[in-house]
Formats: C-alpha cells, structure tokens, sequence
C-alpha cells in the first residue's frame, strides 16, 4: 500500500502544470541530439552599445523541429518591456504579462509592413497570450505609455538567439546537413551557408 500511494504521489506531482519561465531574451529550446548533430561556433559583427544582434540558423532544405518546451514571456514591469528583444517560435504561443501596478496595453505590428497583429489592453496582473503566424520583426508598443518600446523576433527554426558583447554566437545539437547563417545586425542582413557534418564547426559571418 506505501508502495502504490508513493508512486501515485509521484505521478500526482510530474503532471502538475509547470509555473510559466520569467521573461527572457534567449533562445527557445531546441531539438534533441540526434544521431549525428554537431555544433555551430561563429562570429559575427558586435553589437553597437545598447542594441542587440540575431543570429538565426536555418536549414536549407525542410526540416520539421520538436515544439518549443516553455512558452516565452514579454513582461511589462517599472513601465518597461522586458525584455527589450524576445526570440519567439513562430507558431507557436508567446505569453504577455502586466506586473505594474497600472493598465497597459500592447500594441504589436509587423516591422516591415506595419501591419497590426494585435492590440490589447493589460490590467494589472493580466496576460494575454498570441501565436505569431510569420517569421521576422515585430515593433511592440504601449498607447498609454508611448515611451515603452521593444521588440519581438519570430523564427520557424529554434537556432535563433542573440550574440554576445563580442558577435560570438553558438548552436548546439544541430541534425547534419545544409544550413543557413543569418545574422540581423544594425540594419543589416548577413548571411552564410555552413554544413554540420558532426562535431564542431566554426564559421565567420562578415
């Protein structure tokens, strides 16, 4: 009997619903290691001072990846976004918080075509969840509070995240075969073919 009740016990406690991750602007989970996969090192232009770079990997034929493990979080807190910059899956859902004190709204829109995807108020305590349906930029903005600003970056594949403070950047656990670098970095696009064929392999993007 003390048996069975620990077991259901540990059953009981695996199946409870996990507390969403605080925000963060880093990658979402990637796929497992699969036989073969290696790691990409690379480095690609520094970030000019207070802004960011983002690196994509992505595979030049179709591939299909696991879903994301946690679902990211744009926080709204101190009247700031945070953080500035999130990486997100796309299709796949992205939460919206309000931990200030006073209403918010959010205010999404494509970066290149302007075009809204949503725009929703946010009281305190609030969340809203959306699922961004293309790969690229979003501005994100507060009505009510016209100085708060950030910025989304959708991607189909989870080899997306940010430089580091030098433009170096690392993806592990990648299937072999053709892939694309893609580096977003002041206004400009960079890009350049690799293939991972196991272990490391290490790449410039200038």
């Amino acid at each position: 009997m003390a048996i069975a009740l620990a077991a259901w016990m540990s059953v009981w406690a695996c199946s409870k619903t996990p507390e969403p991750p605080p925000a963060a602007a880093a990658p979402v989970a990637a796929p497992p290691t699969s036989s073969g996969a290696g790691r990409v090192d690379g480095k690609g232009p520094a970030p000019a001072p207070g802004a960011s770079v983002v690196v994509v990997l992505e595979p030049r034929t179709p591939q299909s990846f696991l879903p994301q493990d946690e679902v990211p979080v744009m926080d709204q807190v101190g009247q700031t976004f945070s953080p500035a910059l999130l990486i997100v899956r796309t299709g796949q859902p992205v939460k919206f918080r309000n931990s200030d004190d006073t209403l918010h709204n959010v205010n999404v829109k494509e970066e290149g075509t302007r075009v809204q995807s949503f725009n929703v108020a946010i009281p305190t305590d609030g969340v809203y969840e959306f699922t961004f349906p293309h790969d690229g930029f979003y501005r994100v903005g507060c009505d009510i509070h016209p100085a708060m600003a950030a910025s989304i970056f959708a991607a189909s594949t989870p080899f997306a995240a940010l430089a580091d403070g030098d433009g170096g950047f690392s993806f592990s656990d990648v299937p072999p075969g053709a892939w694309t670098i893609t580096i977003y970095s002041a206004g400009r696009k960079l890009q350049r073919d690799v293939d991972v064929k196991g272990g490391a392999t290490q790449v410039t993007v200038e």
